[in-house]
């Protein structure tokens, strides 16, 4: 089994959707940015740390990227059984299972950024990472602190993440290395997130999470707050309302997917921290992330050895050629530019049908277009074929 996994605040870096400006996948960014009213592709392409450090930049920005990533590996075919994502990244789970339409993920996600960022903004607060020390070490520093502070985040064995007040988050680290902690990290976000610090932005998201109707998950997605699969409309309101003032039990939903039988595990979105998490909590199990356009190749390897790819009839021809069919039944309409002797690379629209792009699942020269403009096609029927060698 295949699990997708998309992470949270603190992942983002300057310039981290250049790798992706490209393809086509790229025109999430723009209807992104239609949706929230914001301009995504600069804060993807040009904004610097300090600007997103920022939650309401850094939320945004992650959530589209990981979107566009997801978008990509869908066009290979690619399929997951279970999904989940930290903090933030579980509205990108639910957008990339269905649960959620693009454009209510980054509505809501906007919303929850702005809230979260006004709540930091009226009460500062940081977060570190503890590292070498199991959960009961790291809450009994925190009970042992004199300020506010408390456990964020369980990541996984011997990572622990504490959140509060910066004085607070000082004392506590110091007892956690006294009581033999391995070292702490502090983590490059703007508040105590998951903590009763950010008590102001639930009660300003619940107002959106009511406005917002969530759909049935075509997959589970497992949740922050109680490490269990979820697949119904019901409940997701609730869970990301909780979410925001109650730890993140990241090493729980790891086991859970071990337990329930998946063996690999793929990150979608900026940087790789969930990749390393996911080595340490499933060793028997293979990690890799999908950060940048190079990774889709070795991880259709990954997805294909884990039975993880799905195919329409008449995609294969043999060794070196391929057609690409239509997904459904309508109309067919070729993509401007489109022509013999081409070279496409994969997740290329050939054309829409019904409405729905058809997306190319491979790399190759377009050796012939066999569907013309106005043909009504049938499902799985040939439009393009290519040869990849």
């Amino acid at each position: 089994m295949l699990a997708y996994l998309f992470p949270g605040q603190g992942s983002q870096q300057p310039g981290m959707g250049r790798p992706w400006a490209d393809h086509p996948s790229w025109a999430l960014v723009e209807a992104a940015s239609e949706a929230s009213g914001r301009d995504v592709a600069r804060l993807l392409l040009e904004a610097d740390a300090d600007e997103l450090r920022r939650t309401e930049n850094a939320q945004l920005s992650t959530f589209v990227l990981s979107l566009v990533v997801h978008d990509a590996v869908t066009a290979l075919g690619v399929r997951c059984a279970v999904a989940a994502g930290h903090s933030l990244g579980e509205y990108s789970a639910l957008t990339a299972a269905g649960a959620l339409p693009l454009t209510e993920g980054v509505r809501l996600v906007a919303e929850r950024g702005a809230a979260m960022q006004d709540a930091a903004d009226a009460r500062p607060g940081t977060m570190s990472a503890i590292l070498g020390a199991d959960d009961a070490v790291v809450e009994q520093a925190c009970e042992r602190a004199t300020g506010d502070v408390w456990v964020a985040n369980t990541n996984g064995t011997g990572q622990v993440v504490i959140a509060g007040d910066p004085d607070a988050i000082a004392e506590a680290s110091a007892i956690a290395k006294d009581l033999g902690a391995r070292k702490v990290m502090a983590l490059p976000v703007g508040g105590a997130f998951h903590t009763p610090f950010m008590a102001p932005a639930a009660t300003r998201l619940a107002a959106a999470l009511a406005a917002t109707t969530f759909r049935a998950a075509e997959v589970p997605v497992i949740a922050n707050v109680d490490a269990a699969p979820h697949e119904g409309a019901d409940g997701w309101a609730a869970l990301l309302e909780a979410q925001l003032t109650a730890p993140v039990r990241w090493r729980q939903t790891i086991e859970r997917m071990v337990a329930d039988g998946v063996t690999t595990f793929v990150e979608l979105g900026p940087g790789t921290v969930l990749t390393g998490l996911s080595k340490r909590g499933a060793p028997d199990g293979r990690a890799l992330a999908a950060n940048d356009p190079s990774a889709l190749e070795p991880l259709l390897e990954a997805a294909g050895e884990a039975g993880a790819v799905e195919h329409d009839d008449g995609e294969h021809l043999f060794a070196t050629e391929r057609l690409v069919v239509s997904p459904a039944a309508g109309v067919f309409v070729p993509v401007e530019g489109l022509a013999e002797g081409q070279q496409i690379e994969r997740g290329r629209v050939v054309g829409h049908v019904a409405g729905e792009a058809i997306r190319s699942p491979f790399r190759g020269l377009v050796m012939g277009l066999l569907a013309v403009t106005g043909e009504r096609l049938t499902r799985s029927q040939p439009v393009a074929w290519l040869r990849t060698a």
